[in-house]
C-alpha cells in the first residue's frame, strides 16, 4: 500500500517563501510512484480541503487552482519518489495544512481537481503565514 509523508511546513511572514516535500512510497493500484499523478490540497479552519496544485506521472503538465498560479509551482523527482510544492510570495490567506495525495485516475491532470479523485493521503503539514 502506498504511503505519503508530507514535510517543510511551518511558520512564515508575509511574502516569504516555502517548500513543502511529501514522500512516496509503495504503490497505487499496482502502479509505482513514476506512473500515478500527483497533487497538494489544503485546510483552512472550517473548511473542506481544497484544490491547491498538481502534477501528471512524468512532470510535464501541471494544473493551478486560481489561488497559486504564479506563486506556487508543483514539480516531482520520480528517481526519489518526491512530490514539491514551492511556495513564493505567501499571504496570511495562505495559512492552512497542507496535503499531498496520490490520484489513480487516468484522467487528463487539469480534470484531477476534485477530492475524491484522489485515494491516498498524507498527514498534512501546517503552514501558517503571519502578517
Amino acid at each position: 500500500q502506498v504511503q505519503l509523508v508530507e514535510s517543510g511546513g511551518g511558520l512564515v511572514q508575509e511574502g516569504a517563501s516555502l517548500s513543502l516535500s511529501c514522500a512516496v512510497s509503495g504503490t497505487v493500484d499496482g502502479r509505482t510512484f513514476d506512473r500515478i499523478a500527483m497533487g497538494w490540497f489544503r485546510r483552512t479552519p472550517g473548511k473542506e480541503k481544497e484544490f491547491v496544485a498538481a502534477v501528471s506521472w512524468n512532470g510535464k503538465v501541471t494544473n493551478y487552482a486560481d489561488a497559486a498560479k504564479d506563486r506556487f509551482t508543483i514539480s516531482r523527482d520520480n528517481t526519489q519518489s518526491t512530490v514539491t510544492l514551492e511556495m513564493n510570495s505567501l499571504k496570511p490567506e495562505d495559512t492552512a495544512i497542507y496535503y499531498c495525495a496520490a490520484s489513480s485516475s487516468v484522467l487528463g491532470i487539469t480534470r484531477l481537481v476534485r477530492l475524491d479523485q484522489y485515494h491516498f493521503w498524507g498527514q498534512g503539514t501546517q503552514v501558517a503565514v503571519s502578517s
